[in-house]
């Protein structure tokens, strides 16, 4: 929750910056701090132009880190060594709460496939599942103790949370549903069926929350970030995150192509297209009830408005998705007596 952050104050931020800049000898050529839209995060960005070099990106955090030991750096580690592109991290301090990065700009897969022709839009998306291929592959051939995500995994109890979250944050306190024990129960066993049937899967290296919004277009290339969350889980979760994505418009026929794109990378022959589809739908029908108690959970404990405009469409997907296949009857008829959306 938001009031359970440590709030970073803005002149210590800046006071922390400018020992920053002078330790990593950038001071004395002269910079402009320009600050950045966080994310959700207790952490601040800040960009910073230099006169004589690329610019920076500086991820103040509340206070001092212990650099060796953040997930940020653990995963940054794991993802470079397979390699998949994520930004360097070119400098840090424990004592002043700093990393400074590689500046990739500002522009989003989101913000691009707005203006992209067909052609590039395909090319992207393709790159961008490519690299989920990798993540996988070279996650299993990777695989150590000594990175955390191998320690996380999205297990029947984590699953299971996330539908629940849905239910608190979005049904009722959103939506103001009023839910009866018999309800209650209801849901739980739809939800036990949803989370036993995906943690069955054997599990694969994620990202954890790719979308559009976490791949940057630098470059002429796609570059991941938010990365710090991996953990073990499903193979279907990050192409699901990616494919049936609160911010980007998918028809089917897209995501039926990038799928088989996908398949034909893997090369996985015990398993059709169609099984794969099954799993996917369920996969993308557990995160988009997620990604709604999000929405709603910023919208009411944290007064952030933002994410409303978001709820439709992932809705749309949810209903897509209920009506495809039929073990999912019980489950819409449940949550279209309090979504209207859904009926």
């Amino acid at each position: 929750m938001a009031s359970e952050r440590k709030a970073i104050d803005g002149a210590d931020a800046r006071t922390r910056i400018d020992q920053f800049l002078t330790d990593t000898g950038h001071r004395q050529n002269g910079v402009t701090v320009v600050p950045l839209t966080g994310d959700a995060s207790d952490r601040q960005y800040f960009r910073v132009l230099l006169r004589d070099a690329a610019s920076q990106v500086l991820a103040v955090h509340p206070g001092p880190i212990a650099f060796d030991t953040l997930p940020f750096a653990n995963v940054a580690r794991l993802l470079t060594a397979m390699p998949v592109p994520v930004p360097r991290i070119l400098a840090h301090s424990d004592a002043l709460g700093i990393i400074a990065l590689e500046d990739l700009g500002d522009v989003t897969l989101q913000a691009r496939v707005g203006s992209a022709s067909p052609e590039e839009h395909a090319a992207l998306y393709r790159q961008a599942v490519s690299f989920v291929h990798t993540i996988q592959r070279r996650g299993q051939e990777l695989a150590s103790p000594d990175y955390v995500p191998y320690g996380v995994a999205f297990d029947v109890e984590k699953l299971t949370w996330e539908l629940r979250f849905f239910t608190t944050h979005f049904l009722e306190a959103y939506r103001g549903a009023r839910l009866s024990d018999g309800v209650r129960t209801a849901l739980a066993h739809e939800y036990a069926s949803i989370a036993d049937d995906l943690a069955s899967d054997a599990p694969v290296l994620c990202h954890r929350d790719y979308h559009s919004r976490n791949l940057m277009l630098h470059e002429g290339s796609l570059r991941i970030i938010d990365f710090q969350d991996a953990r073990m889980g499903p193979d279907t979760y990050d192409l699901a995150s990616l494919l049936r994505d609160s911010y980007v418009d998918f028809d089917d026929q897209q995501v039926d192509a990038l799928i088989s794109f996908f398949l034909a990378q893997r090369a996985a022959p015990e398993e059709d297209d169609r099984e794969f589809r099954r799993r996917f739908d369920l996969m993308a029908l557990q995160r988009n009830l997620k990604a709604l108690g999000t929405f709603g959970c910023q919208t009411t404990s944290r007064g952030s408005t933002a994410y409303i405009q978001y709820i439709p469409r992932t809705l749309s997907y949810v209903r897509a998705n209920l009506a495809r296949h039929e073990r999912f009857g019980r489950l819409g008829e449940l949550l279209a007596a309090h979504l209207e959306e859904l009926r």
